[in-house]
């Protein structure tokens, strides 16, 4: 007599369907959950970061380390700090105002997913490299990087006094601004910083 293997079908919206074998039916829906865990993850990671950038000592020290990259430019140092003192609140209250869930949802770890992989498994600390990852893809997009360029230029516009030299300094130093974020994404453990990757990892799916 032959036996044929039953499959299921888990539907997870109108249009898109998962197929399984009868014996992998738990490790789909483990996964599916998984995959909604990633993304309160990404959100939970991204709340934290917000409010870690919104403490006054670390805008202190975010300061502090701006003022003495003027130093480097004496010939600029004034003018540098001038724009220092100028943009930083304004970064700092762009932060703030930022949705974690749209930012998630930006860098593609709250899409809906057609097809589900039973075979990678995240844990905290991959889902917050792999934010990193996604924001220095960003960060290395030249239409990226112009529209950065193009949104400091813009800004130099509300300097007054300082336009032209405030331009001048974009020029001069937003690529190398630039390229020194991605560095510091790249040699730097920012995730540890977050703590998404201190300490005893945790489960959120139950083995079956």
């Amino acid at each position: 007599m032959e036996v044929r293997k039953q499959s299921s079908v888990i539907k997870q919206n109108p249009g898109s369907v998962v197929q399984t074998n009868q014996g992998q039916d738990e490790e789909v829906v483990e996964n599916i959950v998984w995959k909604d865990n990633v993304c309160t993850l990404c959100e939970e990671f991204a709340t934290e970061a917000i409010d870690f950038l919104s403490q006054n000592k670390t805008q202190t020290e975010i300061v502090e380390v701006l003022y003495k990259s003027c130093s480097r430019i004496p010939s600029f140092e004034q003018q540098c700090i001038t724009l220092v003192d100028y943009y930083a609140p304004l970064f700092f209250v762009e932060i703030s105002s930022i949705q974690p869930e749209v930012l998630c949802k930006e860098v593609n770890l709250c899409q809906k997913f057609a097809l589900i992989s039973t075979q990678i498994r995240e844990d905290c600390c991959g889902v917050c490299h792999h934010a990193v990852s996604e924001v220095l893809t960003k960060l290395k997009d030249p239409d990226t990087q112009l529209e950065i360029i193009e949104l400091l230029l813009k800004g130099c516009d509300s300097v007054q006094n300082y336009v032209k030299k405030c331009k001048s300094l974009v020029f001069e130093y937003g690529p190398l601004i630039l390229a020194n974020t991605e560095h510091f994404l790249e040699t730097t453990d920012v995730c540890t910083i977050l703590h998404a990757c201190n300490g005893a990892k945790q489960t959120l799916v139950a083995d079956s």
